[in-house]
């Protein structure tokens, strides 16, 4: 018998939220759900798989089927036509279920009598939670009516799934948002941070599902889209894009003033949601359709999709405007991805970043770095699983994050913490001493930053200077290019900051994920390999030209180091180096005052340019191994990519060789070379590279402890020997002989 319409849906969704309200334990209200869903549309089979973990979906409770198969009955996502619902997102309607694709008879269901099958997904804000299912033994098709009243339904089954409805006693789901779990990501900046979430975009929780006057829930609805348009019109206002970016804005623009989108949320209220329930239904059925897409343009407008769909439900749930929360005691923030702009927003009061998304080289990653905050990407899960104000912590070297920890695991984790603390108390003492190792040789030790809050850690740390300023940070979290008064300010203060030390000014590395916000990013195929750092320079000269001029000027009688990113070939540092000089003629004429003496040096990021004919050793003030993007492009394995990046190993005696080659290129040439990257910050690592004749390593301001006390243990000229043996055993690596070697020496 047919779904009997309007009415009938009002009052099914009625009686299913009293359910909801009486007292009993989740299992008794799975069974109560199914047989009011089964009553109300007079169907002989109503059933709820959840998921279990993130693969496997279990039969919680079921109308009409045997009640021996509840929690045995398990399919694998994709398994079943239950399983491809769950899967897809997608609603399969079958008048002869046997004959579908991809079914699986589940014999100790009982289910074989049943022809007809509709299953609909339970999902919200992009989560999926399980899958409804009604069957019955006539072999028909659902009506599109039918189909409608039951993603209400689900709408509903899946707000109360999130706020728990379904827990207790006797219930075989464990509660969401209380147990202690564990995820694995990837580690883009080291350290331990223990403290509390604070969600970048927290989700707003629905509690008034089901609406008493349709009428009044329509005028809340509208009120807020209206008032959703005006808030969407004037930040569209107020931001300064090229054309094709523009065009972006104008199609998030067209999202807001979507009819249709309007109009399928009112339909839910006239079948019984709420406002704000209206919204999560559209918003999570829409979403399901936009990740089935194949289109990559169409796929990436979820994100619109996701955005205003929150702005929409916190205008009607009054749950906050901005991060909707007070930021808690020592925060970590947690975000599905985050701009370079708005992380530092948050600066130095965050202990620990975790992203679902991001990349190593992303803008978050940069500002992380900068910033020393501990950050770990590609967590799985994250947005969903925390809460503001959970217990978390973060193990930026392991790249794992233990949401609402046990005692075991906090137990353990302080113990990491305390070591750690310990073993920084030694190095205190050797911040004002050299770097000398037992042969005599002293290295020079160098802080990486990008930021003028950086700078302090000059003195605290005992660095030598700034081996590496990265000047992009200051592009990045701007909306529009920065004005050369303004980036000539930024610099003089940098220097101030420096009390005379040497700070070597890296010039705009943009390109591959670094992409400003107001450069139309080209579609390159691998972006690592395409238009970046001294390329989009030598192209876009204005900008570089403005640039220059900007540290020019605020060197203003003192020495100025400039260092130009990614060069290739010898005819880029050629031009490079000639538009600075032209600058420095031209702020002559001017009448402006000149730096002291300028040094000007290039990094050494390519295998190529470490081939380049002797004139460009010889006629580099400086020059500097970028290690991150040579040893990428030395092992050909994108450092992006996790199944490869973690394979090739900077003591490989390969890499050491080709280090040891740059070296003596150098100092034949009478040319200062350093070492800047991570690998540069890690002690053994740093030990080898020194022992190839880099005499000058530039690291985080944290690493310089570690490093130092470890090199003035150690005799350069042993390791050197063994990394001499070493290869001409045909040893492919020389870690562990370097373990073994600084085992007696690091206590």
């Amino acid at each position: 018998m047919p779904y009997r319409g309007e009415s009938e849906s009002r009052k099914l969704l009625k009686r299913l939220h009293e359910t909801f309200a009486e007292k009993s334990d989740g299992q008794a209200r799975l069974d109560m759900v199914t047989g009011l869903i089964a009553e109300s549309m007079e169907t002989e089979v109503c059933s709820i798989y959840l998921f279990r973990d993130d693969d496997t979906l279990e039969l919680c409770a079921t109308h009409g089927l045997n009640a021996e198969a509840v929690h045995q009955t398990r399919l694998k996502l994709g398994e079943g036509l239950v399983g491809r619902v769950a899967l897809t997102g997608d609603i399969i309607n079958a008048a002869d279920a046997p004959s579908q694709k991809g079914f699986r008879y589940m014999a100790e269901t009982g289910e074989e009598v049943f022809s007809s099958f509709l299953g609909v997904p339970l999902q919200r804000q992009g989560d999926k939670l399980g899958v409804l299912v009604v069957q019955s033994r006539e072999a028909r098709s659902y009506s599109e009516d039918e189909v409608y009243g039951i993603q209400v339904v689900a709408m509903l089954i899946s707000e109360m799934t999130e706020l728990g409805a379904f827990l207790g006693e006797g219930a075989a789901m464990a509660q969401r948002h209380t147990q202690q779990v564990l995820i694995r990501g990837t580690s883009v900046q080291e350290g331990l941070a223990d403290g509390h979430v604070l969600l970048h975009e927290p989700r707003v929780v629905v509690t008034n599902l089901v609406n008493d006057d349709p009428e009044k829930e329509r005028a809340r609805l509208e009120a807020a889209v209206d008032q959703l348009r005006i808030n969407v019109d004037s930040m569209l206002a107020k931001t300064q894009v090229g054309k094709e970016d523009r065009e972006v804005l104008e199609t998030y623009r067209m999202f807001a003033r979507s009819r249709s989108w309007v109009k399928r949320m009112c339909e839910s209220i006239e079948l019984g949601l709420s406002a704000e329930a209206a919204v999560d239904k559209e918003h999570s059925t829409a979403r399901a359709r936009l990740e089935s897409t194949p289109d990559p343009y169409i796929r990436e407008r979820m994100q619109d999709l996701d955005d205003l769909a929150r702005r929409l439900l916190r205008i009607l749930t009054g749950q906050g405007s901005d991060t909707g929360a007070e930021i808690p005691v020592n925060p970590v923030l947690v975000a599905r991805n985050i701009g370079p702009g708005e992380l530092m927003e948050y600066g130095r009061r965050l202990k620990g970043i975790v992203l679902e998304q991001g990349s190593v080289g992303s803008h978050a990653a940069i500002v992380a770095r900068a910033l020393a905050i501990p950050l770990v990407i590609r967590a799985k899960g994250i947005v969903t699983e925390a809460l503001n104000g959970d217990h978390i912590m973060v193990d930026g070297e392991q790249g794992s994050v233990h949401l609402r920890p046990g005692d075991a695991v906090r137990t353990a984790f302080h113990d990491s913490l305390a070591m750690k603390a310990k073993a920084q108390e030694r190095f205190v003492g050797l911040r004002d001493l050299p770097a000398e190792t037992t042969c005599g040789q002293i290295i020079e030790l160098h802080m990486n930053a990008g930021l003028i809050a950086d700078l302090p850690s000059i003195d605290s740390s005992g660095a030598e200077g700034v081996g590496l300023f990265r000047t992009e940070l200051q592009f990045l979290a701007s909306r529009s290019v920065p004005k050369r008064g303004d980036l000539a300010r930024v610099y003089s203060r940098i220097m101030d900051a420096a009390h005379g030390k040497p700070v070597l000014f890296r010039t705009l590395d943009i390109g591959s994920d670094k992409v400003l916000p107001y450069m139309k990013r080209p579609e390159e195929p691998n972006p690592a390999l395409g238009w970046r750092a001294i390329r989009v320079g030598l192209d876009k000269r204005g900008v570089m030209r403005m640039q220059l001029q900007a540290l020019i000027r605020a060197a203003a009688g003192r020495p100025l180091w400039v260092m130009f990113p990614f060069v290739a070939q010898i005819e880029e540092f050629d031009q490079a180096r000639d538009i600075l000089n032209a600058e420095l003629a031209n702020e002559h004429r001017l009448g402006h005052s000149l730096p002291e003496r300028v040094q000007v040096g290039a990094m050494i990021e390519t295998p190529s340019i470490a081939f380049a004919p002797d004139r460009f050793f010889k006629e580099a003030d400086f020059l500097s191994i970028g290690g991150n993007d040579l040893k990428q492009f030395f092992f050909a394995a994108d450092r992006e990519n996790e199944r490869v990046r973690r394979r090739y190993d900077t003591l490989s005696t390969a890499f050491l060789e080709f280090v040891c080659q740059i070296s003596k290129r150098a100092q034949d040439a009478g040319t200062p070379l350093s070492f800047c990257g991570e690998d540069a910050g890690r002690p053994l690592e740093a030990l080898a590279i020194a022992a190839c004749g880099v005499r000058k390593l530039s690291m985080r301001p944290t690493s310089i402890g570690p490093v130092k006390h470890l090199l003035r243990q150690a005799n350069l000229d042993d390791v050197r020997a063994q990394l001499d043996a070493a290869r001409a055993a045909g040893e492919s690596n020389m870690r562990t002989a370097l373990t073994q070697y600084i085992g007696p020496l690091d206590r």
